[in-house]
């Protein structure tokens, strides 16, 4: 009703922004062709940023967009959860109502936690991926509903956003790929400060191409002159403009508020102070208006008109009559469903309730709380509980604000805004101790918290204590993945509990600080997980008991395999049990399905681990059943039935996509590509790995994706691809966690690397290192590849002076490790027989007999990389044996067949050459030969000259360029670019690589063939 009382002094005249407008409108038109757009628009406070929007929103709208715009809040411990997403979500509900709930059809309980309209929101689960999932359905969301029509997303006052709001605005940024959307964020930029918490999303989002950051500055004096002129629809005379421009500064607002100011005749009021600017238009209202001026300022961004007539204690003739002022002041405007107030700028906000007094500030607070403890209809539902904390709070009550800041908590858990629900538990905690006993004592931890009473207490009866808001906590922190500060939150309850002996307690928080620790690279987590144990010993069976033990056995499992460690799992099984925490119970059935099978019992470690995921998923753990997912599909590729790991980690990727458990379906990913290696399916493989790396938020999974791209490119010939990929692999693996299932396979990559680049003493001092870390009880799928790359880069390096000096040592200690390695199943076996192969071919002891035992080992396995590596060296051996060159042929071709079908360039490399010095043919159309002379150059078929034929038998004996010169009577000059020209014809980086290439290809004698990588290895956990 008060919508046209404002008096004009917002120029009617765009001054500016030409270039600002133009790139937004552009932006308009590329999210038209299906390319989403997100730009971020910063600038200082009146500098003009929603004029700008304003503006974009008319020429988005005459284009026939679909406008929603949504607020920041500044409420709350830092921010009402999701606020602009909600506000604009609401908009499209009630303008799109049809589309949008067909966009979220499905997933409407879980969007509800944003959009409470579409349905109820449901009570979990509550994990540390359940974020990410919320995140990931809004986005899709979003692209539906943008798929056939524009949609722009406006969020303002970004300065003021939660933590939630920030990550899911990243999230955006990052994700959106498809549908005609396009997303602006403003932000005060004076306001983000060295600490602000928005200034690391800047920082990131400027690392992204996608979004276009639009910084406005302040007018020129000809651009104020404009806006005067608009302002006052005349020209303005000279000294008035020089006035306006030198005391506004060419801040668009300031220059609004000094024509304001001349207009109601406060001129000469005016100081030289910011504040009295902004108050003295406030000061010469009427006095109702004033103090209804100061209760909005009170009241947040925008106050309800029902809440504000409760609050102001006016008549409803009163109340308009002083709303008709601050309106007529332009001070207040009417939102524009026309329910509420807000102040036309933020500034005067801040200004106004600066201004109050401190007992003032808290009287009308509570003014506030008490009107909505009265009447629940004031304020939507969904914010009702956050403001209440926040009036409370402001009231200085803590009787009142105690209970309200924890409903608040739960409310934003409920959310999955857990970074927000930290910040109330922290608000709490700081009420705790002023708050009086009586109302502390009425609390109940069921009421308030999520986490499992680690005293053991009936939640229900027992009182709320600190050490529970402390545990709730902590797990907000580390949902929310602030795990430093849940790393400091359970070192101050475990100072408490220095004082108070409480050892469930003491227990969960050591187990809590065990896993933080491991996520955060500080160590393995044992030591914390050691006084855990120390603290539930003989004790009774409680949840906590079970947690430790679970954990204890997960932690053996994966650093120090042994069968103590099922004797643990068994345990946490039986505890678990007795107290009935099912979750508990199948995550603990998980760990000892996996040990039964490392232990020898196979078929009944397996059937555990499958029943645990049907279970699972039947009840909705989908978080364990990813996990049951994850070390079945490890196990079945341990066996050697690759395809059926292929096909379960698929299912399991599936299963928690639609949970969006990212890290989980990163492992299943990179479980996927290790097996779809094995069967030679690389270009999958490579898909699946690459996959890994996009969904992995978490290191680990991230290590075990760029390990596998590494294992990949050795096999392709890409050193490298290979030694980059490897060092992405060390980074994420890092150096404080060393499982076996990752340091072995590490291992075994830069042996191949090594030997790749002709360095066979690095390649002995990596398998030194491998055999003195130990390979343990289950570990043997990871260790049998590793040997046998270490063997067949000495076989391939015999000739070598540097390599031959040290070969019977190292040959022995191959030959010991190998005698401690299990081989349980056909897979490994062949394995055995294929490294005992190639130790004596390093010795130049082998024979035909012995390569046709591992063709027959390797054939029935569905291998067929490994396959062509040993058929190559079955013919290899046949015509140095000189046999029937009819029986060499056709193993050539089908290992020839096989390198050229996956791209294995470097086993390609050395079938052709053999293949041209025994006049055999590599495909059935090529006609076969006589055989090649003795003194045949096999350097030729590489396209290298006589020249560089002797250059490369100098660097292969590690010549310098200067004794190349004086061996061959030329300049070092001359030298140098030889060895360029045949580096580039080798098509490898360095002279040691060249010197590998010349004694692997054997380029001056009998040939040999490269160490290829044996298959990758899955993750389990």
């Amino acid at each position: 009703m008060l919508d046209a009382v404002e008096t004009r002094s917002v120029s009617p005249v765009f001054v500016g922004r030409a270039d600002e407008l133009a790139a937004l409108v552009d932006a308009l038109t590329r999210a038209a062709g299906h390319e989403p757009q997100a730009l971020l628009i910063g600038g200082e406070a009146g500098v003009g940023k929603t004029r700008l929007t304003e503006e974009f929103l008319e020429a988005a709208g005459r284009r026939g967009a679909v406008v929603a715009v949504g607020g920041c809040v500044e409420i709350g411990a830092e921010g009402l959860p999701f606020a602009p997403f909600s506000t604009a979500l609401r908009s499209l509900h009630r303008r799109l109502p049809d589309e949008l709930t067909a966009a979220a059809a499905g997933q409407e309980d879980e969007l509800a936690r944003i959009l409470p309209e579409l349905g109820d929101t449901p009570r979990g689960p509550h994990d540390e991926e359940s974020t990410a999932r919320l995140f990931e359905l809004m986005a899709r969301m979003l692209e539906r509903l943008a798929a056939d029509r524009t949609i722009v997303l406006v969020l303002e006052d970004l300065h003021w956003a939660d933590t939630s709001t920030r990550h899911l605005l990243a999230y955006l940024f990052r994700t959106l790929v498809s549908g005609r959307l396009v997303i602006v964020a403003t932000y005060r930029a004076d306001d983000v400060h060295r600490r602000h918490p928005l200034r690391p999303l800047l920082a990131e989002m400027d690392r992204l191409r996608t979004v276009q950051r639009i910084e406005l500055s302040r007018f020129n004096r000809a651009e104020v002159r404009r806006q005067l002129a608009g302002i006052l629809a005349a020209q303005p005379d000279e000294g008035f403009v020089d006035s306006v421009f030198e005391r506004s500064d060419g801040n668009a607002f300031f220059v609004e508020e000094l024509v304001a100011c001349r207009a109601s005749g406060c001129h000469a009021g005016l100081t030289e102070s910011l504040r009295d600017l902004l108050l003295v238009r406030v000061e010469v209202l009427p006095d109702a208006a004033q103090r209804v001026v100061r209760i909005v300022a009170e009241g947040g961004s925008t106050v309800e008109y029902p809440l504000l007539r409760a609050v102001a204690g006016l008549t409803e003739d009163e109340l308009i009559e002083a709303l008709r002022a601050a309106v007529g002041a332009n001070i207040l405007l009417a939102t524009p469903d026309g329910d509420g107030y807000r102040f036309r700028h933020s500034l005067v906000r801040e200004a106004v309730s600066d201004d109050l007094l401190p007992g003032e500030r808290a009287r009308v607070n509570r003014r506030y709380a008490e009107a909505m403890e009265g009447d629940d209809s004031l304020v939507r539902a969904e914010e009702r509980v956050i403001r209440m904390a926040t009036y409370w709070y402001h009231a200085n009550d803590p009787a009142k604000a105690l209970p309200a800041v924890l409903a608040a908590s739960v409310a934003a858990r409920r959310r999955h805004a857990y970074s927000e629900q930290l910040r109330l538990l922290e608000r709490a905690l700081d009420l705790w101790e002023s708050a009086p006993a009586e109302v502390r004592d009425a609390l109940r931890p069921v009421d308030y918290t999520d986490v499992y009473p680690p005293c053991g207490c009936d939640p229900a009866t027992t009182p709320l204590a600190r050490l529970d808001l402390l545990a709730e906590a902590t797990v907000a922190a580390r949902f929310g993945g602030e795990r430093e500060r849940a790393l400091k939150i359970t070192k101050m309850a475990l100072r408490l509990l220095e004082e108070d002996h409480d050892p469930l307690r003491a227990a969960w928080f050591w187990n809590e600080r065990s896993s933080l620790v491991a996520g955060l690279g500080r160590g393995d987590g044992w030591e914390e997980l050691a006084r855990a144990q120390e603290l539930v010993q003989g004790l009774p069976p409680s949840h906590v008991h079970a947690q430790v033990l679970v954990r204890a056995a997960g932690w053996g499992m994966l650093h120090n395999p042994g069968p103590g460690n099922l004797e643990a799992a068994e345990r946490a099984v039986e505890y678990a049990h007795m107290v009935g925490a099912e979750e508990i119970e199948l995550n603990a059935r998980i760990t000892m399905g996996s040990l039964l099978a490392d232990s020898g019992e196979r078929d009944r470690g397996l059937a555990v681990m499958a029943e645990v995921k049907e279970r699972a998923s039947a009840l909705g753990y989908f978080m364990l059943a990813g996990r049951a997912h994850i070390n079945l599909s490890s196990q079945l590729e341990s066996l050697g039935r690759s395809a059926e790991a292929v096909e379960l980690a698929q299912q399991g990727a599936e299963l928690v996509g639609k949970a969006r458990l990212l890290d989980i379906q990163a492992w299943m990913f990179g479980n996927m590509a290790e097996s779809l290696y094995s069967l030679g399916r690389w270009d999958e493989a490579a898909e699946a790995a690459r996959r890994t790396l996009r969904v992995g938020q978490s290191a680990a999974p991230r290590g075990s994706g760029a390990a596998r791209l590494a294992y990949l490119a050795l096999a392709r010939g890409e050193l490298s691809e290979t030694a980059t990929q490897l060092a992405a692999a060390h980074a994420h693996f890092g150096t404080h966690d060393t499982q076996p299932q990752h340091r072995i396979p590490l291992y075994r990559l830069a042996v191949g690397l090594a030997a790749g680049e002709g360095r066979i003493a690095d390649v002995r001092a990596e398998v030194a290192d491998a055999i003195a870390a130990g390979f343990p009880l289950g570990h043997h799928r990871y260790a049998w590849p590793l040997l046998l790359a270490a063997a067949t880069a000495e076989a391939d390096a015999r000739g070598l002076p540097a390599a031959d000096a040290g070969r019977d040592a190292a040959v022995a200690v191959l030959r010991d490790a190998a005698r401690n390695l299990a081989t349980p199943v056909p897979v490994w076996e062949a394995h055995a027989e294929y490294l005992r192969a190639e130790l004596l071919r390093a010795e130049d002891k082998d024979t035909v007999r012995d390569w046709t035992s591992v063709v027959q080992a390797i054939s029935p396995l569905d291998r067929p990389y490994l396959l062509a590596r040993a058929r190559h060296r079955l013919a290899e051996a046949r015509l140095a044996a000189g046999c029937d060159r009819e029986q060499a042929a056709p193993l050539l071709r089908d290992a020839y067949a096989t390198a050229e079908l996956l791209g294995a360039r470097r086993l390609s490399e050395c079938l052709v050459l053999l293949a041209q010095r025994a006049r055999l043919p590599l495909t059935a159309a090529e006609p076969a030969g006589q055989p090649a002379a003795p003194d045949t150059d096999p350097a030729e078929a590489l396209g290298l000259t006589s020249r560089e034929r002797d250059v490369l038998r100098l660097v292969a004996t590690g010549s310098t360029n200067r004794q190349i010169a004086e061996e061959l009577f030329i300049s070092p000059k001359t030298a140098s670019v030889h060895v360029s020209n045949i580096l580039a014809k080798l098509g490898v980086s360095g002279r040691g690589e060249a010197a590998a290439v010349a004694h692997r290809l054997r380029l001056f004698g009998p040939a040999l063939h490269p160490a290829p990588p044996a298959p990758a290895v899955s993750g389990r956990g």
